[in-house]
């Protein structure tokens, strides 16, 4: 049986160089766990979201905020805080209008977990792999990993939003 990381994750939380020390502690141990070749986290902010992480920049950089209009996804992921799981590219293309650049990059599986405070969705951890890749208990594994992102994303978003009162 795995060991579960979250006590040193935990531990991770009270060290300097939040939240990256954070950030790349949860790319490793979700990699651990289920694996992955794309890990990304999203803050959302009412109707809109930033990416503040990606281990592939590159391709899917760290972004300052934009609009995300309704989506089936959306609704899911966002409204009704249930996890989803793409096992293909059929789900993949369901999901995200990047559908194409994701499969580019020799994608075809996610798993999106909502992060939750105060019945809301404040982001989402985001792991991609090839078709196939991910299972229904893969979900289970990872989700637990989520609710670690609430101090870094009510931050992020502090920070966003104080930065546009100053700019306005």
């Amino acid at each position: 049986m795995t060991q579960s990381p979250l006590p040193a994750l935990l531990r991770i939380l009270a060290e300097p160089g939040q939240p990256e020390a954070l950030y790349k502690a949860l790319e490793k141990a979700s990699h651990a766990l289920v694996g992955h070749e794309l890990f990304t986290l999203l803050y959302v902010d009412g109707q809109e979201v930033a990416r503040v992480y990606s281990n592939r920049p590159d391709e899917y950089p760290v972004s300052g905020r934009k609009l995300m209009g309704p989506t089936p996804w959306g609704d899911l992921v966002l409204k009704q805080k249930k996890p989803f799981i793409g096992r293909d590219r059929e789900g993949i293309r369901w999901a995200f209008f990047d559908h194409e650049l994701i499969e580019s990059m020799g994608l075809g599986s996610v798993i999106n977990i909502p992060v939750l405070y105060g019945g809301e969705a404040i982001g989402t951890f985001n792991i991609l792999a090839p078709e196939h890749h991910y299972k229904e208990s893969d979900v289970e594994l990872v989700a637990p990993l989520a609710p670690l992102l609430i101090p870094a994303f009510l931050n992020a978003r502090a920070k966003a939003r104080a930065a546009t009162t100053r700019s306005a």
